[in-house]
């Protein structure tokens, strides 16, 4: 390999005079850029070559990031304190200490790249930002999030006046442009970083979640807004105003232009491309990567800061399937889990905290920190309370609008370059996200307790819902086959004017390329967006209801959100509605060979999430509708009975279906040889209340059968519920017992689906081949208040 392989070259001026009196000037300068690798030979280690370095500088940042987020996430730490905690460490702060080691890995010669990649990034991570708003949300937030919104702008933007007023005189003249800039950078409300901190805290899709989301978007784009006017204003007190505002406003507008009038075109010309239901082609994410550094090369111009143009284009990009859906799952992984955080570490490498000098100016520049924190908490706490938001849900939401992140050091690192900040303020005002980002989510974790805000005193389960009341029931969906089983389930439910149904259809979209969960209202007129599929679930169910018009309501909503937040969706819809059960669809389907053809993981992590947090009565159904039987107009309905509240609320809801002469009802109770064993005391006197009035039930009805099994132990118990297997086109089965029920006595030991329980696991099996469905019920979840 010869040294032109290895050494990039460039050309810069010397002396040598050619005729003519004129000089061609120039010099050769190697920068050593590829290694020639272990057996290359020479004198060079590898630590001397660009690319090698950084490698090995990226493959540092990222394994102590990701070493210390493994660590400070289970003190509920966002992974900002990570990646600022790992730029200290390799930074002049503790690595800087042993100078050798420093110079070898982090040479001052290399930080440019490092500086390039960072910028990259954040390029990208602010232009996903964009692409996953929504502007027209604005336009949809009620009066509260309006109120909070604005005030939360316009109260620390009038005491950042009020600050720079008084401390004008003290503040030495050099210092003014760096105290005015903190203050305007303190008053920034970016949505991105919200949007982040929610996601971390897992709070997204609860009330809370989207009311912060809806402020931050008002705030964000007020907070923009404002600073533009207010730069404007002093450039107006400029001796030259009127040529630089002249031209200034000129340069912006043909930026927006640019963006509405080529941005947008291009981005609606690429969907009209597209064929329906699929991805958009590599080529135009590559066109329109290319367009995000177009807009930056023309903001950098424009003399804006460079994060304006992309985030601009980005908000003009439509969000969702088909186009921004595939921004944001292409680049996502490595914009937002590498290039994105990289820009907070490097800043964390530019922190000195050794060497401090000007400790007044340090105290003022903390001073006036807290000042605005404590403005920004009171411009948002006081509004929600008066918006009669709780007051701990107003102090949590005061907490994650005053977030700081991302958004934040990318400014505080403009202005260090641009010399605006010394090297002591930056290090402090690094320092301060990282605080402040620590204690935001702490704060907000122990103020808001997402776990129990589904939980009340009303009893919400079918047991102790009348049998001439009103039965609500919540039915969730994903695919249209799912609609269609529990539409048989809710037909056997036995809608009629003594006892009518009251059903709220929660149709599940998984959300892509959006930041703004959605809960659609269809009785609203409201349209869903989730394509030909949610249109055909919701006629299936609307067919529904006029086929049993006058004793069935319907009202429909589609979620959509991301997998792992759609059980608050569930459970806020059966909250508000006051539903006494949820219906779950299971995630594994058949096909009609009884093949299984989908294993959903993300469905089955929704459905766990929902049986631990539901505030009434969960049932999960196993559908097994495409395997076909003989017809029969006559519907075999079994029920297993072992004991135990779960058990009862199976047995409640199969009392009410009995009602309908086109139901078989058989209920096939195990009882243990011990008669001893088994349940408490309370829970025996209530079973024996429930099976009486059931076996009273029957006496007056030919459709009902009650039958005793008597068995020893788990093994006996399997061989008699594979043989209803045959028998029933439902068996419905209690979700828990208790541990020493002597009937399920090694069953535990087999149980691969905890959400089924025993009994619920075995019926699930995938080698079943019988067309039998199988409904697992919870009962109620009662917690201490």
């Amino acid at each position: 390999m010869d040294d032109d392989s290895i050494f990039a070259r460039s050309r810069t001026v010397i002396g040598r005079e050619l005729p003519g009196n004129v000089t061609d000037d120039f010099c050769y300068i190697d920068i050593a850029l590829h290694s020639p690798g272990v057996w290359g030979g020479g004198d060079h280690r590898f630590l001397d070559f660009s690319l090698p370095r950084l490698q090995l500088q990226l493959a540092l940042i990222f394994i102590l990031t990701q070493s210390l987020h493994l660590l400070l996430r289970r003190f509920h730490l966002p992974r900002i304190v990570s990646e600022i905690l790992a730029g200290i460490i390799l930074g002049p702060t503790i690595l800087g200490q042993m100078p050798r080691i420093q110079q070898e890995l982090f040479p001052a010669e290399g930080d440019v790249y490092l500086d390039l990649l960072s910028k990259i990034g954040y390029i990208f991570f602010i232009f996903l930002s964009g692409v996953k708003m929504d502007p027209r949300t604005v336009l949809r937030t009620g009066i509260k999030a309006w109120t909070i919104g604005v005030l939360a702008v316009t109260l620390p933007v009038s005491g950042g006046l009020v600050f720079s007023l008084v401390n004008k005189r003290r503040i030495h003249r050099y210092r003014w442009p760096a105290y005015k800039q903190i203050v305007g950078i303190q008053n920034l409300f970016p949505f991105p970083v919200i949007a982040s901190m929610l996601v971390d805290l897992k709070i997204m899709n609860t009330e809370l979640g989207r009311l912060a989301l809806n402020t931050a978007l008002i705030s964000d784009l007020m907070s923009n807004l404002t600073s533009t006017i207010i730069t404007y204003g002093r450039i107006g007190q400029i001796g030259i105003a009127n040529a630089i505002m002249i031209h200034s406003t000129i340069l912006t507008l043909g930026l927006i232009s640019f963006i509405l009038f080529v941005g947008r075109p291009l981005c609606l010309w690429i969907i009209k491309k597209t064929p329906e239901g699929k991805e958009v082609s590599r080529f135009h994410v590559i066109l329109i990567s290319l367009l995000v550094l177009v807009v930056v090369l023309i903001t950098d111009n424009v003399g804006l800061n460079y994060q304006y143009g992309p985030f601009l284009l980005g908000l003009v990009v439509p969000d969702g399937p088909p186009l921004g859906a595939t921004l944001v799952d292409r680049l996502e992984t490595l914009v937002s889990g590498l290039l994105a955080p990289l820009l907070v570490t490097y800043c964390g490498m530019n922190v000195n905290l050794v060497e401090l000098y000007d400790l007044q100016f340090i105290g003022l520049v903390w001073l006036n920190l807290c000042a605005c924190l404590v403005v920004k908490l009171a411009s948002v706490l006081v509004p929600a309370v008066l918006c009669r938001v709780p007051v701990k849900d107003a102090a949590a939401l005061a907490f994650i609008m005053s977030a700081q992140g991302v958004v934040q050091m990318s400014f505080y690192y403009f202005n260090a370059v641009n010399q605006t900040f010394d090297g002591e303020t930056f290090s402090m005002l690094t320092t301060s996200v990282l605080l402040q980002a620590a204690a935001a989510n702490v704060i907000v974790k122990s103020l808001y307790d997402y776990s129990r805000m589904y939980t009340g005193y009303q009893k919400r389960d079918i047991q102790h819902t009348s049998s001439n009341a009103e039965l609500r029931v919540l039915v969730c969906a994903h695919r249209v086959d799912e609609v269609l089983a529990v539409r048989k389930i809710l037909e056997a439910s036995f809608p009629r004017k003594e006892s009518p149904l009251a059903v709220y259809a929660l149709h599940l979209v998984e959300l892509a390329g959006r930041a703004h969960p959605q809960l659609i209202d269809h009785q609203l007129g409201q349209k869903s967006s989730g394509g030909t599929r949610t249109q055909k679930m919701i006629e299936l169910l609307y067919s529904f209801e006029q086929q049993y018009i006058g004793v069935v309501s319907m009202q429909q909503f589609t979620a959509m959100s991301l997998s792992k937040f759609m059980h608050h969706d569930i459970c806020t819809v059966a909250f508000n509605k006051l539903a006494s059960l949820i219906i779950l669809p299971f995630h594994r389907k058949w096909n009609h060979q009884g093949k299984i053809i989908l294993d959903s993981s993300s469905l089955r992590s929704i459905n766990c999430s929902v049986l631990d947090l539901a505030p009434c009565s969960v049932a999960i159904l196993v559908d097994r509708h495409k395997v076909r039987r003989n017809p029969s107009s006559t519907y075999n309905v079994g029920v297993v009975f072992f004991g135990g509240a779960d058990d009862r609320e199976a047995l409640a809801y199969t009392r009410r279906m009995a009602q309908s002469p086109d139901i078989n009802l058989t209920v096939v109770r195990f009882v243990p040889w011990d008669i001893y064993e088994g349940d408490s005391q309370w829970d025996a006197v209530l079973e024996a209340e429930i099976l009486k009035d059931m076996r009273m039930q029957g006496t007056h009805q030919d459709n009902i059968i009650y039958k005793e099994e008597r068995v020893k132990d788990g093994a006996e118990t399997a061989l008699l519920i594979h043989a209803m297997e045959e028998a029933f086109d439902l068996i419905m089965v209690g979700r828990r017992h208790r541990d020493d029920t002597p009937q399920l006595l090694g069953l535990r030991e087999w149980n691969d689906l905890p959400e089924l329980g025993p009994v619920g696991d075995m019926l699930a099996a995938s080698d079943i081949t019988m067309p039998v469905s199988v409904l697992v019920v919870q009962h109620q979840n009662v917690k201490a208040i």
